[in-house]
C-alpha cells in the first residue's frame, strides 16, 4: 500500500506514516551484514528528478541492497568501504562495467577481490556500436534503401529469440541489403557466446578470435569494439574464475523505469 493509503486506512496522518515506515526501514535495512557477503554488485541508477543519480552495492547473492547514496563514481561510495572494513567480509569478486567511474574505487579498497566486468553492459557497448553503425549507413544511403537500414533499428539490437514471425523478414532485408551491418550484426550475436564457454582457456580462445574477426571487417565501430574488449580482457575473463553479473542491478534499474512507486529514497539511509 502507498502512504496514502495506510494513513486513510489509519486515520493518521501522512507525516506520521512516513516517520513509522522512515523509522522502521532505518531499523530493519539501514545496516545490513555484511560479513557473509562474499560478491557485489555496483552501478548507477538515474531517478530520473532534475538527473540525479543514486550509486547503489548490492550482495549477488541474494539481492539485498547494501548501500544507496546520492551520486555517482568514487566519492559516492566513499561510506561503505569502511563498513566492509569493520564487518570484515571476504569479498571474492565485484561485477562492475568498464567505465573508470567505480574501477578505481574497487582495486583501492578490494585489492583481493576480482574485478569482474559486467556481460550486461559489455553488450550494450555492442549495441551501441551496432546502432552507430546503423546510423552512419542510413546517412550514406539513399531512397528506399534509406528507409529499409532506418526502420529496423529495434530489430537490430533485439535478441533473435524475442523477434515474432513478422519481424525477422524486415530483420533479414536490411541486413542482406547491407553487408557491413550485416557482418557488425552477426559479431553482436556471436560475442554472447563468449560467457558460454567452460573454462578461462576457452574464453580466452573465443575472445581472441572474436576480436580478429571484427578487425577483419575494417569497420571502425568493430574495430573500436575490438580494441575495448582487448583492453579490459583481464576483467572480462575474470567471468570464468568468478561467473557474476549485474543481472540483478539491471532488474533494480528496470524496476524503477517501471514503477513510478519505486524509489531510492525509501532505503536513503
Amino acid at each position: 500500500m502507498t502512504l496514502s493509503d495506510v494513513a486513510k486506512l489509519t486515520c493518521l496522518s501522512w507525516a506520521t506514516v512516513k516517520t513509522i515506515t522512515k523509522t522502521h526501514l532505518v531499523k530493519d535495512y539501514g545496516k545490513p551484514a555484511l560479513r557473509d557477503v562474499r560478491y557485489l554488485g555496483i552501478d548507477e541508477i538515474h531517478l530520473g528528478q532534475k538527473k540525479r543519480f543514486y550509486t547503489i552495492v548490492i550482495d549477488l547473492q541474494d539481492g539485498r541492497i547494501l548501500w544507496a547514496k546520492p551520486g555517482r563514481g568514487k566519492a559516492a561510495l566513499r561510506g561503505f568501504w569502511r563498513r566492509v572494513r569493520v564487518a570484515q567480509a571476504k569479498i571474492k569478486a565485484v561485477a562492475i562495467d568498464m567505465s573508470g567511474a567505480y574501477w578505481s574505487a574497487v582495486l583501492e579498497h578490494l585489492p583481493e577481490a576480482a574485478l569482474v566486468f559486467d556481460k550486461f553492459h559489455i553488450l550494450k557497448l555492442m549495441n551501441e556500436r551496432l546502432d552507430d553503425l546503423r546510423r552512419e549507413m542510413v546517412r550514406e544511403a539513399e531512397g528506399p534503401l534509406k528507409l529499409k537500414i532506418k526502420g529496423p533499428r529495434f530489430l537490430l539490437l533485439r535478441h533473435p529469440k524475442n523477434l515474432t514471425d513478422a519481424q525477422i523478414p524486415k530483420l533479414e532485408q536490411a541486413l542482406h541489403l547491407n553487408e557491413p551491418l550485416l557482418l557488425a550484426w552477426y559479431l553482436k550475436e556471436e560475442l554472447r557466446e563468449l560467457w558460454n564457454q567452460t573454462s578461462r582457456t576457452q574464453m580466452k580462445a573465443f575472445l581472441a578470435d572474436w576480436c580478429a574477426k571484427a578487425g577483419q571487417t575494417g569497420i571502425g565501430q568493430m574495430l573500436k569494439m575490438a580494441k575495448t574488449l582487448r583492453t579490459h580482457a583481464p576483467g572480462i575473463l575474470a567471468y570464468a574464475d568468478h561467473p557474476i553479473t549485474g543481472a540483478r542491478l539491471e532488474g533494480i534499474k528496470l524496476l524503477r523505469a517501471c514503477s513510478g512507486s519505486f524509489s531510492l529514497r525509501r532505503i536513503k539511509v
